[in-house]
């Protein structure tokens, strides 16, 4: 197996076993995360948000698949099945990420998924009847971004 297909293996791995501590030490000290929900996120923020979504996923269940990776870049497609806290709602949510690999470490990670349909099954029928609109998933973003500040100034406490 190529190691960076290793270091994929490894993040979700970690994912699974819920060690958002393990997920941001596979990032390069400049590494970038993007995605439909968070936006674009530097290394310490993507740090933050793993352990974010980690220790509050009680449920979290992932399934890896589609691993293929070179030197330079690779892809995954993952599923991950969990309860939104904010709801109580359960969702499946199918994620393609692709990847840039440099010395060992992710340096781009991007997670691209419906935000539609996540919406639809986190939100209920309010993101099943308005998810696809812009002012829908700003106020996604603006919400994910609120909820990964307050961790971040949480950890910074805790220092």
């Amino acid at each position: 197996m190529h190691p960076n297909a290793q270091l994929i293996h490894d993040f979700y791995g970690a994912l699974a076993r819920k060690d958002g501590a393990a997920m941001a030490a596979c990032y390069a000290p400049d590494g970038q995360f993007s995605d439909p929900a968070f936006g674009v996120l530097n290394a310490s923020e993507v740090g933050a948000m793993w352990r974010m979504l980690t220790a509050r996923a009680a449920d979290l269940e992932v399934v890896l698949s589609q691993v293929r990776a070179d030197d330079a870049s690779g892809a995954a497609h993952w599923d991950a099945s969990y309860t939104f806290s904010k709801t109580g709602r359960k969702v499946v949510n199918r994620i393609d990420a692709s990847f840039r690999f440099r010395d060992g470490k992710i340096v781009r990670h991007e997670d691209q998924f419906n935000l539609w349909r996540w919406a639809a099954m986190a939100l209920g029928p309010a993101g099943a009847l308005m998810g696809w609109s812009p002012p829908m998933q700003r106020a996604i973003r603006r919400q994910s971004r609120q909820a990964l500040d307050a961790w971040m100034q949480r950890e910074a406490g805790v220092r």
